[in-house]
């Protein structure tokens, strides 16, 4: 662990300062940056969606962790869902000690994801004809799936068979009919490219023909590390990182068909889907089931961050979506979700919503940050 001077995480959270080259520095609340013209509330109620989902079930949450969390937890509950800026405000201050994520890199990175809104079909035909599947039966986790972000190269899932585990089809095997006939599928929609980047963002809504529309989210992967397709084009000399957005990566795999087929199928990882009945859902849900909030859900690296943290995240360099222009990102976020791609002490996703102006802010986001991680104070 790096000596940072003053670390007390482990009285906060045991799970802190156990994996790489990570410290935590406590500092105060008035050293954090924009601070006290967040919109704490804001913060608060995605907080409060996290302390729903708190379960001993998942293991990204130490024992005591989840203690301390649960504490603070049943304390916001008595506030219900009447409260202001200023209360809250108080509340984090009242309830948690800040305390700085140092690694032996300055900064980390922040990257942006979203919910698309898609066309599609129940049933196939020549237009909708690239299926989204279910979690095949065969399909067996490795690792938790809170955790598999965390694991480098290893698999996280395998296929089951009759001589035991073996690894799963990799995407190419699968979009080439590995799984055909196997009665897994969802939903078609009408463009590969649009499929390749669902699975990326690990949900969608969709629009069906009748004009209803439905939610579909992660479910499984196939257990392959994730590949940024966007990184083979920089490695082959196809584009620069400085250039490289969503909307440019788009355009390229979509210049030729073919060669863009062969391109994504450098990223063996697949995801599976389910589809979310729950009527009253307001936004994708994120790892364990945790409702995601437009602008303070944060998709971390669970080997490092427990899911239901409050993280205050900074990037001076990060202003479109912020609310400032000069000023840049400060925003006090909640670890609520996890990414295969998401591996870091300082390495985050932020939620931005559904839609393409949700898509926009996400695919030109890649800038460096920082994060505080709000511990719960030992009272």
């Amino acid at each position: 662990m790096l000596d940072v001077g003053q670390t007390h995480a482990l009285t906060a959270l045991d799970a802190y300062g156990k994996r790489g080259r990570m410290g935590m520095k406590k500092v105060s609340f008035d050293q954090l940056p924009g601070w006290k013209s967040d919109d704490h509330e804001q913060a608060f109620r995605a907080f409060l969606r996290s302390c729903k989902s708190l379960s001993g079930k998942n293991s990204s949450r130490p024992k005591r962790s989840m203690a301390l969390l649960k504490r603070v937890c049943r304390k916001a509950a008595l506030k219900g869902g009447r409260i202001s800026q200023a209360e809250a405000r108080q509340f984090f201050e009242a309830h948690f000690t800040p305390h700085k994520v140092v690694t032996p890199k300055s900064t980390g990175l922040l990257t942006g994801y979203y919910e698309p809104l898609l066309n599609g079909s129940r049933k196939p035909d020549d237009r909708f004809n690239i299926p989204i599947l279910k979690r095949p039966d065969d399909l067996v986790n490795l690792v938790k799936e809170t955790l598999r972000g965390s694991t480098n190269e290893k698999l996280t899932h395998a296929r089951k068979t009759a001589k035991g585990l073996v690894p799963y089809f990799t995407r190419a095997e699968i979009e080439n009919g590995a799984l055909k006939s196997k009665g897994l599928e969802i939903l078609y929609l009408d463009d590969p490219v649009d499929a390749f980047f669902l699975h990326v963002q690990g949900s969608g809504r969709i629009k069906l023909r009748d004009g209803s529309k439905i939610r579909i989210g992660y479910d499984g992967k196939n257990g392959y590390r994730y590949t940024s397709i966007g990184g083979v084009l920089v490695d082959k000399g196809e584009v620069s990182w400085d250039n490289l957005t969503l909307h440019s990566l788009r355009k390229w795999l979509e210049l030729d068909r073919e060669r863009g087929r062969q391109i994504l199928w450098q990223n063996r990882s697949y995801i599976f889907f389910r589809e979310h009945r729950e009527k009253k859902l307001t936004g994708p849900l994120g790892a364990a089931d945790i409702p995601l909030t437009s602008g303070r859900s944060l998709a971390v690296d669970a080997g490092y961050h427990p899911l239901g943290v409050p993280i205050y995240v900074t990037s001076p360099s990060l202003r479109h979506g912020s609310g400032s222009k000069s000023g840049g990102f400060k925003r006090l976020m909640i670890a609520q979700d996890v990414g295969s791609a998401i591996k870091g002490a300082v390495r985050g996703d932020i939620y931005f919503g559904s839609g393409k102006k949700a898509g926009a802010l996400a695919g030109r986001t890649k800038h460096s940050g920082s994060f505080t991680v709000l511990l719960p104070s030992s009272e």
